[in-house]
């Protein structure tokens, strides 16, 4: 396709460096962290999909020091942030950053495939729906069986906002590209995994009306 999806900031973002600083992410690190820790491998590869500035990386690969974690941006500057994060926090399960497109058939990891695990947080809704369609079927291409698919971010539930906030959202990333928008969890998301070999597994509402959903390779 013509058109790239790349991770769009959406936020004012402190610099230090080449490594970024997101007001969300610091609110919102720690509630993941915790459902993350619960739900995903503690052991093995796990591959992280826009990985934006590398903050939450670096914070789940703190915690989870068995775990050999990848990472992948399409925008160059996150790539840097990334790697600067990396760089600073002298992390040794952190593998440098990768360009990763979902939205093509070759992602640029797969020598290191079966995964795992994958994770993306915040991509899907500022993204064509095509990167949706793509993280699904590389999920399904790259984890093993058993491997598992963690997202975060907001989503509507059978055709339904959770909240006055998340249906203004929408409206506000459907004015900044027709493309964009909050997700159905039911009705857009988990026919993309059914198609691809993974199953819904665990549904958590978090922080600020966003869900942390768990799929499973079957």
């Amino acid at each position: 396709m013509s058109d790239k999806p790349k991770k769009i900031a959406l936020e004012d973002r402190a610099n230090a460096g080449q490594r970024q600083f997101s007001p969300s992410v610091a609110r919102n690190r720690d509630p993941i962290r915790d459902v993350f820790l619960k739900f995903m491998p503690d052991a093995g590869k796990i591959l992280e999909i826009g990985g934006g500035t590398g903050e939450h990386g670096v914070h789940l690969a703190a915690a989870l020091p068995n775990v050999r974690w990848l990472t992948g941006d399409p925008d160059a500057a996150s790539r840097a942030s990334i790697a600067a994060w990396i760089a600073e926090t002298c992390l040794a399960n952190l593998a440098k950053p990768h360009a990763i497109d979902v939205t093509t058939g070759e992602w640029g990891v797969e020598k290191e495939a079966p995964f795992d695990g994958l994770v993306s947080i915040n991509m899907i809704h500022i993204a064509p729906f095509e990167a949706a369609q793509g993280l699904f079927t590389g999920a399904g291409r790259l984890l093993r069986a058993g491997g598992k698919l963690f997202l975060y971010g907001p989503f509507s539930r059978r055709g339904i906002h959770t909240a006055p906030s998340n249906e203004a959202f929408d409206a506000s990333l459907k004015s900044r590209d027709p493309r964009w928008g909050v997700r159905d969890l039911e009705q857009e998301i988990v026919p993309l995994a059914q198609k691809n070999a993974l199953m819904l597994e665990h549904t958590v509402e978090m922080p600020a009306n966003n869900f942390s959903v768990v799929f499973r390779k079957t």
